[in-house]
């Protein structure tokens, strides 16, 4: 009984929280405890049980005890009555034994009453402080939940952001690439006019080499006479 207090009062003093932060998972530790704190208070409950059983048997011999003396009495005084007096100091002598019996008696049914006392004081904060460490087990899981979580969040958070600098790098590429085409457009839009301005010319060009041939045949047609 002893090592099993010793072990629940270390389970449950703020040395816990210490031994969480060295474990590699906390989660499972607290199970482990949880579960050796159970098959201790199953060992109490049993021990409480057979303490209280003992109280009782105590407490019922001491009442029959009572029953007899008192029953011893009321013979005596029958005995007296039908004039047998010898039969009367029988009775007196009985009651006298069972009274010396019913001092011990009483000594062992008020220990029995303590430890029974003092057992059931002991299961019912046991009870109660493993109902307790069931909640911060639940408490330590449900924060255990949330750091995976945030762990996950915070890895896709880092995808994100890399995702983010490769968009970064897409648009800063297709800028240049909408630059280079915008060059290439102005220059071909320089090309076409200045290919224009000279197909212009050579058609004035043209016109002038056709004006001439047409005077020089004039002249000659004249020269004829034709």
């Amino acid at each position: 009984m002893a090592n099993i207090l010793k072990r629940f009062g270390d389970i449950m003093s703020a040395n816990i929280n210490a031994l969480l932060d060295k474990a590699e998972d906390p989660e499972k530790m607290i199970d482990k405890y949880i579960r050796d704190i159970e098959e201790d208070l199953r060992n109490v409950k049993a021990e409480t049980a057979a303490v209280m059983a003992s109280e009782t048997k105590a407490k019922r011999d001491f009442a029959e005890c009572q029953d007899e003396i008192a029953k011893m009495q009321k013979y005596a005084e029958k005995a007296l009555l039908a004039g047998n007096e010898s039969d009367a100091r029988r009775f007196l002598e009985k009651k006298s034994e069972l009274t010396g019996k019913q001092e011990s008696l009483r000594q062992a049914c008020d220990i029995a009453q303590a430890n029974a006392v003092k057992m059931k004081d002991m299961h019912d904060k046991l009870e109660k402080d493993l109902e307790g460490l069931k909640a911060k087990r639940d408490s330590i899981k449900a924060k255990a939940a949330v750091a995976k979580t945030q762990e996950k969040l915070n890895k896709m958070g880092s995808s994100v952001s890399g995702a983010g600098e490769a968009m970064e790098a897409f648009e800063r590429m297709e800028a240049k690439v909408d630059r280079m085409l915008d060059e290439a457009n102005a220059m071909s839009e320089l090309n076409s006019e200045t290919d224009s301005i000279d197909a212009l010319a050579a058609k004035y060009d043209e016109d002038t080499g056709s004006s001439s041939v047409d005077d020089e045949l004039a002249a000659l047609k004249a020269k004829m006479g034709l």
